[in-house]
């Protein structure tokens, strides 16, 4: 009996959660999530990792009084990583109908996701994939390099929690007979 319970509790906590979907089209039409407002209600998440560099180098050559030449350079790295499942919210559409959401508060720290031909047309993580020393994406103030090697970020799209909430209403009755 305490088994039949356990198993009816755990049952009950996992269908209580949605299941992350991707973020299409066809889900856009069938919700009817054409407008800013409703988007904004929504909350989306990432596929897979997203891992953004930035380093920054600076060099100094310098003489002092009794001639020696110094040379100092430095050199500073910020990493932004956006794990999996990481929760984002709806910003704005661009001009071609890509989204932009945004993973933390600050001017201009949002990411864009395009609408790509796969034939269910996912919003996947666009980058200016072709630039001159890899990958790059405006984040904030600042240009970060996408690092290809660790997560996946080509691979990344939107996500978005469904549940299917089906009511069944049930009445069983035992029929004794009838005798003669």
């Amino acid at each position: 009996m305490k088994i039949i319970l356990k198993f009816a509790l755990l049952l009950v906590i996992l269908s209580s959660c949605g299941m992350k979907v991707p973020y299409t089209n066809l889900v856009r039409d069938e919700f009817g999530l054409d407008t800013d407002v409703k988007l904004r209600k929504v909350q989306f998440y990432t596929s897979h990792t997203i891992i953004m560099d930035q380093i920054i180098k600076a060099d100094n050559q310098v003489t002092t009084q009794n001639g020696t030449l110094i040379s100092s350079s430095s050199s500073e790295k910020e990493t932004i990583i956006i794990p999996a499942g990481t929760s984002c919210v709806f910003e704005d559409f661009g001009q071609n109908g890509e989204m932009f959401v945004r993973f933390e508060t600050g001017e201009g720290k949002v990411i864009k996701f395009t609408a790509k031909s796969d034939g269910v047309k996912r919003y996947y993580f666009d980058a200016d994939w072709s630039a001159a020393g890899g990958a790059k994406i405006k984040y904030g103030t600042e240009m970060y390099k996408i690092d290809l090697l660790r997560g996946e970020p080509r691979s990344a799209h939107l996500t978005v929690a469904r549940k299917k909430l089906q009511k069944v209403k049930r009445k069983d009755r035992v029929v004794r007979g009838l005798k003669v």
